[in-house]
């Protein structure tokens, strides 16, 4: 089958990421004796300069990390809660149905720094000064700007101009819009990355308790304390058209710290799938699996209409349970058990047809009844007064069929994803997001903004994702990492909000069962379903809608209308952003997405 580029081989190390200079850094940590665990951290920082429109410092991060040493397979959860002041109460009587997309409202704690700390201070080999030097000679001396950060900056211009001045003094510099292919630094940001390892080095000469102290820095020292005034004295317009305050504390900094987990997983073909717990999305694509366990997948035509409509049906399924049942179960019973059962697999995917559903069916594991958000069953839409909503991937589509060309302002789900393994079988899997340059106005002092992920949380008592203080948000991030055998072979992952676990499930069947290559897995085309309600604001749904990359066959989408899918015929290279490494037979291998042209994967 014909690749855009090879499928990367090795034996030394191997990095994959979405944009070309955080897979450069990476390598570079592992050529200068790094492991895996300090190559991830300094490709994570670096991603928050070369793609701060897709994550941020202040941004989220779940991750799956396997260690050669303990030969253990953990999830580090850095999905920051909910801070002490938003409750469902005090939303609701500012006069909203659903937490904003944008602005203030919708922070919840900050988590992707905390847990890239944790990660470098159990099981990483290098100081903060070589694992922050990468990204702090970029954001001081400027980073290439791609093509996609400009077209963000221009949904966001006018609101910039008018209402988040911090952010417009950042990303319209001398009040002009910036050019693609030019560099612009952020030197704020780097001064406050500097000033948190002068800081932690002043706090002790020892590596570990300088990276212990750094999290402390960021929880309870100068960097809480200019989130908690911003938060606290500024009123800002939101994707709600009001203007509100924030809710986020120094306190609520203070509290909370990531943690190590457990993966869910579940054995497919000879293989162990792990995912993050249902505070994510990640049990949906297990789910999947269980369903699609009872099809010959690998008879299916990769490329053909029966593949597509088995799994887009599987998923519908899958998907509908993640609305009605998915939370953290810090505070939610999810009957994560049953959802996962053989039994309750082949109850569901009796479901599957012919023809396309158009209904969402969420099911009844163990015999417990769904509860699903008013807003969804009343079928309510929220139109955002203000761009930047949803996560920031500007969606195009071809101009057959009389489908809509770029949609002013809207966006689409994405973010950030890396895959490393070195050469003593470390493996990280992380998918860094949030903090977005277009979520909040940015923090002047700090150089960055603040997340948005609150808005995943329904306004609504007694539901899984209801709003409460110290939840976790049902977030869209999602790695993934796959055991063979019982030893580890493959961390991947893409960036794509509620497309995530799609993109990844296709590449999976496609890699198992099909004889695809990383690379071709992730080349062919692929496609995502709008079913189901969306994760972020406005939170609407598309029953039925089926998006394909405009490279299928005609007589496959032909086949996939008659069979009664809402099809949209999108863009060529439209459809994800996947990035994957492996390890097998000796050697590590790796991948990464052409579309958009910024992934890529290197080694040796």
């Amino acid at each position: 089958m014909f690749t855009t580029r090879p499928e990367i081989l090795g034996t030394f190390g191997v990095v994959a990421t979405t944009h070309w200079l955080a897979s450069a850094t990476g390598m570079g940590i592992l050529e200068r004796g790094g492991n895996a665990f300090d190559a991830a951290v300094a490709t994570g920082m670096v991603l928050q300069v070369a793609e701060p429109h897709l994550n941020g410092p202040a941004g989220d991060m779940p991750l799956i990390m396997h260690s050669a040493k303990t030969g253990e397979t953990k999830v580090i959860c850095g999905q920051g809660t909910a801070p002490a002041g938003a409750t469902i109460a005090h939303y609701r009587g500012l006069g909203l149905e659903i937490v904003p997309g944008t602005g203030l409202l919708a922070t919840c704690i900050p988590g992707a720094f905390d847990a890239w700390m944790l990660m470098l201070r159990d099981h990483g080999t290098m100081t903060l000064e070589e694992v922050f030097e990468a990204a702090i000679g970029y954001a001081e001396n400027g980073v290439p700007l791609v093509p996609r950060i400009i077209e963000t900056i221009e949904t966001v211009e006018d609101l910039f101009r008018a209402e988040w001045p911090t952010s417009a003094a950042q990303w319209l510099p001398g009040g002009n819009k910036p050019v693609a292919g030019t560099l612009l630094a952020n030197k704020t940001l780097a001064a406050t990355w500097r000033r948190i390892i002068a800081e932690a080095k002043t706090a002790s000469g020892d590596r570990t308790e300088q990276v212990e102290a750094a999290r402390r820095i960021w929880a309870e020292g100068f960097i809480a304390e200019a989130i908690d005034g911003f938060s606290r004295n500024n009123e800002v317009l939101d994707a709600s058209g009001g203007r509100h305050k924030g809710v986020l504390t120094g306190d609520d900094m203070a509290g909370w710290r990531a943690t190590y987990e457990d993966p869910l997983t579940l054995d497919y073909h000879g293989h162990t799938v792990c995912k993050c717990g249902p505070w994510s999305q990640g049990p949906a694509l297990l789910q999947n699996l269980a369903l699609l366990d009872g099809m010959d997948v690998a008879a299916m035509d990769p490329l053909g209409a029966d593949f597509v409509h088995a799994v887009v049906e599987s998923m519908k399924l899958s998907y509908a349970d993640r609305e009605a049942w998915y939370g953290d179960p810090d505070f939610v019973d999810v009957p994560v058990a049953d959802l996962l059962s053989r039994e309750y697999a082949d109850e569901r995917r009796a479901l599957i047809g012919d023809r396309a559903s158009l209904d969402l069916r969420p099911g009844s594991p163990g015999g417990r009844t769904p509860k699903l958000s008013d807003f969804i069953l009343e079928g309510r839409v929220v139109t955002p007064v203000v761009a930047g909503a949803g996560e920031p991937t500007v969606q195009r589509f071809n101009n057959d069929d009389d489908l809509p060309t770029s949609p002013d302002g809207s966006t689409r789900g994405d973010t950030c994803h890396i895959d490393i393994i070195d050469r003593w079988g470390n493996m990280v899997s992380a998918t860094p997001s949030g903090g977005w340059l277009q979520s909040s106005p940015l923090i002047p002092e700090l150089g960055f903004a603040l997340g948005s992920r609150a808005q995943m949380f329904w306004l609504q008592e007694g539901l899984p994702a209801s709003l409460a203080p110290g939840k976790r948000p049902r977030t869209t991030l999602t790695p993934s990492f796959v055991l063979r055998g019982g030893e580890a072979w493959m961390p991947f992952g893409t960036p794509g909000g509620d497309q995530q676990d799609q993109w990844q499930l296709i590449m999976l069947l496609r890699h198992l069962h099909h004889g695809l290559n990383l690379q071709e897995c992730i080349d062919i085309p692929s496609f995502h379903s709008e079913h189901w309600p969306s994760s972020f604001y406005p939170r609407g749904s598309r029953p039925g809608v089926l998006v394909m990359e405009g490279r299928w066959s005609a007589d496959v989408v032909s086949e996939m209308r008659r069979r009664g899918h809402e099809v949209e015929v999108g863009l060529d290279w439209s459809e994800g952003r996947l990035t994957a490494a492996k390890k097998e037979n000796g050697l590590l291998k790796a991948a990464a997405n052409p579309r958009g042209m910024q992934g890529y994967a290197v080694g040796r």
